[in-house]
């Protein structure tokens, strides 16, 4: 534990667990929009916002921050109003946004491509005090947006049209989602890095998907083990001078790949013994899956 004498270290480890809550947190609405990779899309475009800080010489989070969330907004509007589908406004997002952060980096003054590197894939060293503040502000108000409206969120990422009939105001909602999926980038991208911080958002809610039926189970799963990764990234990055981002995602899917080993006998058992008791005529335990079905249903 000679690692939390250090103030990079524990700047570090409040940054990590922060990213832990907070993307999986946003992640899982995605996943139930079948927008997971919306995450990359915004990580490129926030490129353009870091090129902007090192150009204007501001602060690269806030400016990244700015960027995101105009970036996902356009998206959404986009995919409201435009002919274009979806998926091609997604990839002006990755071309376009990687191709302004590249532009304006090399703009600004003793400015080159060397700049990105810690932001693109993660950089203990490069956290600083007032990095952990913006993170600590910005990861507030993603917790505050997925738990205070976790019952609205959950009924337009399962049907929206369903939502609309029951009153809820869907196109913001939606505004809002793709804004919390923006800031959660720039929360994430001092510890993960923009180029994997989609993997946190997903891969996580995924494993917690094997061994959960309810949305509340899955949420509470899904955060654990983000928390997990991500501390355990860090310290594996300080022990063994490997990179963060690259450690995190690792680990990530390695816990998917162990999450899965041991679902799968579960669901063995559940199914022997759901055909057990239709053949002895007893009436058959009724599950929703995480991915449809009412709040209320689900646990949410």
């Amino acid at each position: 534990m000679d690692f939390l004498n250090y103030a990079l270290m524990q700047r570090a480890l409040l940054a990590a667990v922060l990213v832990g809550i907070t993307a999986p947190a946003i992640g899982i609405y995605l996943v139930q929009r079948r927008q997971a990779l919306m995450g990359d899309g915004i990580g490129h475009v926030a490129m353009t916002g870091v090129g902007l800080g090192f150009l204007l010489s501001t602060s690269p989070v806030w400016m990244a921050t700015a960027v995101s969330v105009l970036g996902a907004v356009l998206m959404e509007l986009i995919r409201w109003y435009g002919r274009t589908r979806g998926d091609i406004a997604l990839a002006m997002l990755f071309y376009g946004g990687m191709s302004g952060g590249v532009l304006f980096i090399n703009l600004a003054p003793g400015g080159s491509n060397a700049n990105l590197t810690s932001y693109l894939f993660g950089s203990l060293s490069t956290v600083s005090q007032s990095d952990v503040l913006a993170i600590c502000l910005l990861a507030a108000f993603v917790v505050l947006v997925t738990l205070g409206l976790r019952r609205q969120l959950f009924a337009i990422s399962q049907d929206e049209e369903f939502a609309r009939v029951t009153g809820l105001p869907v196109r913001a909602l939606n505004l809002l989602i793709a804004v919390t999926a923006a800031v959660t980038v720039t929360v994430a991208m001092r510890v993960v890095g923009l180029l994997l911080v989609s993997a946190l958002m997903v891969v996580p809610v995924a494993a917690a998907q094997q061994l959960s039926r309810s949305f509340a189970a899955t949420f509470a799963i899904a955060v654990a083990i983000g928390v997990s990764v991500t501390i355990g990234g860090t310290i594996t990055s300080y022990y063994q001078d490997v990179p963060p981002g690259a450690t995190i995602v690792l680990l990530t899917i390695a816990a998917f790949i162990l999450l899965t080993a041991l679902a799968t006998p579960l669901a063995r058992r559940r199914a022997r013994a759901l055909a057990a008791a239709q053949a002895a005529g007893a009436p058959a335990e009724r599950t929703v899956p995480v991915t449809r079905g009412a709040g209320e249903e689900v646990g949410v």
